[in-house]
């Protein structure tokens, strides 16, 4: 999961403003507490349900952060709790094993610590064959209970895995192995002309900042209509609104990134109206403005856009374009 510090503006500002608190907090919140993040490829059992494993671990009182939009992500908190605010002001606060459904915007959440998280992100087909068919779009912009759509097996291994992480018997690796065979038991198969069409939308979405939607319809057997309906259900979002989405994401991952050649921040520009339409688009899917994204307190915003994240082809939702993010 990401969960990131907000930035000062007006709009972050307003939005931890209405973030209740989960309970008293002791201490005021110490910057300079070290933050880890580890990552870990799935396996192979599971790898086209998971991009990643990870485990997040902060020592700070309180991390007030945001959550760029993102597809599904399943989190085990191991120690501490979280309250996510959605865009459209309803607030959900965290399981001990948390789903957190595709995002359609940035969120901000304040979690309460020392914080420890394991958790993994859910590809689209991921989705679809561990929530057994459940529409995206009607789970969209929420945090539940992750064995409420994913299966009781699920939230039963998280409280194994939050004791095993007390009792200091469980490392990451057991942690990733475990949990991918509870994920490969429950996935469901999905049909293959609805998989191919997750495929379709992938490769769609890699071939450009800005990929037309006449070029995704292209690559399929379905009508536009038929698609709009597809990319619904698997991803939370109709075609334009999840290439604006990724658009915006994207352009953050490589204004972000101090080595992106010139030749590609024109490019990234390119793709909006002007700058206050970039600066708007970035800020509603990122969670701020882009002369916010390399801010050193935004730890785990800073993982989420991370440059690497849209460079692994093979396994990533959606790609930059060739030529793009190739650091000169």
């Amino acid at each position: 999961m990401a969960a990131l510090k907000i930035g000062s503006d007006a709009l972050c500002a307003s939005a931890i403003a209405g973030l209740r608190r989960i309970g008293p907090v002791s201490a005021e919140p110490d910057a300079q507490a070290p933050f880890a993040i580890e990552f870990l490829p799935p396996p192979t059992e599971v790898d086209r349900y998971v991009t990643t494993f990870f485990r997040f671990c902060c020592e700070r009182p309180v991390i007030s952060d945001v959550q760029p939009a993102t597809v599904a992500m399943l989190i085990v908190f191991l120690d501490g709790r979280a309250q996510m605010r959605m865009r459209d002001g309803s607030t959900f606060d965290s399981h001990r094993v948390s789903l957190v459904t595709p995002l359609s915007a940035a969120a901000p959440i304040v979690i309460e610590g020392p914080w420890h998280a394991f958790g993994a992100t859910i590809t689209p087909l991921g989705w679809a064959a561990l929530t057994r068919g459940q529409s995206a779009a009607q789970w969209s912009d929420r945090v539940v209970q992750a064995g409420s759509l994913m299966g009781a097996e699920l939230s039963e291994w998280g409280e194994v895995l939050a004791h095993g992480h007390r009792a200091g018997v469980v490392d990451l690796a057991d942690m990733v192995a475990k949990t991918a065979s509870v994920l490969a038991a429950r996935a469901a198969p999905v049909p293959p002309r609805h998989a191919a069409a997750i495929r379709a939308v992938r490769e769609w979405l890699g071939t450009s900042l800005s990929p037309r939607l006449d070029d995704l319809v292209s690559r399929t057997s379905y009508s536009a209509r038929q698609m709009q309906r597809l990319v619904d259900r698997y991803y939370g979002l109709g075609p334009k609104q999840l290439a604006r989405k990724y658009r915006a994401l994207r352009a953050a991952a490589l204004l972000g990134h101090p080595d992106t050649p010139a030749s590609q921040i024109a490019h990234v520009e390119e793709q909006f109206y002007d700058q206050s339409h970039m600066i708007r688009e970035i800020r509603l899917f990122a969670g701020c403005t882009p002369g916010r994204l390399t801010r050193s307190d935004h730890p785990v915003l800073s993982a989420s856009l991370d440059l690497r994240n849209y460079l692994e082809r093979s396994r990533n939702i959606a790609a930059l374009p060739p030529g793009l993010g190739i650091v000169d």
